[in-house]
This record gives C-alpha cells, structure tokens and sequence, in this order.
C-alpha cells in the first residue's frame, strides 16, 4: 500500500454489468491479503441499465467509516455513456486515477486532469470472454495495471469465491486479458 493509510474507489456502472460485484471482489482480495476492507452499493431504481455506484475502501487499519465516497483515489466506469453526467466525475481530484470502459481515450482527458487515465474496451472483452456484456471482470483486469495493493494473482485467487466452474475460468480469462490490453496513459 502506499504511504496512505487508505484507499478508496468509486465504481460508476448500470445495472446488469457488475459493478458491485467488482467492488465486493476487490474487498474480498484484499481481507484475503490481510488488509482491511469494505464495500458497498448505492442503488437508484433497482433496475437493469438504470445507473449504479459502488464503493470500496482498503486500509492498513480497521476503517469505521461507512459514507459514500465523496473524492475517490480511484474512479472506475463500467460504462462510457455514464461520463456524459455530471455527477459521475463529481469530486474527482486531479491525482484521481481513472479506469473507464471505452475503446479510445475518453474526451473528459482534454479537459479535464487526472493522475492517470486507464482505458480499455472492456464490453469487447467481456463479450469474446464471457460472451455477454458484463464488464465487471474486465474492468478489474484494467484496474489491476493501477492499483499496486493487489496482484493480477490476488484477484485470481478471489474470484473463487464468487463463482465456479466454468463462470470462473471464463471470469478470470476477462481478467487477464484486460490487463494485457488495458492501456495507461
């Protein structure tokens, strides 16, 4: 972990694509690491599309805090279209590492600063993978070229307990094929 205490991600998605299941795995990776973590959602309209936040924190101690995440270190979009609002991009700082789901750089990056961008066509990934556009382990896979808490075996390793047989192996394929591809600029 860097010399921060604690990490804290914002995951913005719609429903259906996994965006809290990427959160609940990268918390899980990490209180398997030894850390300390949390994750949770904020839901609109529990409906499938209808936007979606999630939240994760990892610390070296125990965190007693449960607020929605408000400036994030890391904000993660699962889908492109989600940038268009406002709100998405609401307390970004300009060290904020972001991972978007988009084939090409997203035009925010020309106007506005951040401390890295990863990009990643996460939806091209998951469909030849997993063979439907659920981008959650995907996204994960891109995450992982930022994020030096937790390895691209880490993750591996935690999927096990969200899915099984063949959901896992077409799951972890996601993974690591989005790192390899993901782009950091």
């Amino acid at each position: 972990m860097s010399s921060r205490q604690e990490i804290s991600i914002r995951w913005h998605g719609r429903g259906g694509q996994g965006a809290v299941t990427a959160a609940q795995v990268v918390a899980t990776c990490a209180i398997m690491k030894g850390l300390y973590a949390q994750a949770f959602p904020e839901f609109g309209p529990e409906r499938r599309g209808a936007p979606v936040k999630a939240y994760t924190r990892l610390s070296t101690r125990p965190i007693r805090h449960r607020e929605p995440i408000v400036n994030p270190d890391y904000l993660v979009i699962l889908d492109p279209s989600l940038l268009e609002l406002p709100a998405t991009l609401d307390g970004a700082r300009d060290d904020t590492i972001l991972v978007v789901n988009s084939p090409e750089p997203p035009e925010v990056v020309k106007t506005r600063k951040f401390g890295k961008v990863v990009y990643i066509d996460a939806t091209d990934v998951a469909m030849k993978t997993i063979g439907r556009p659920i981008v959650n382990t995907a996204i994960l896979g891109a995450l992982l070229r930022v994020l030096d808490l937790v390895t691209l075996d880490d993750i591996l390793k935690s999927l096990e307990k969200f899915f099984s047989g063949k959901l896992l192996e077409v799951n972890r394929k996601a993974v690591v094929e989005a790192y390899n591809l993901a782009k950091v600029i």
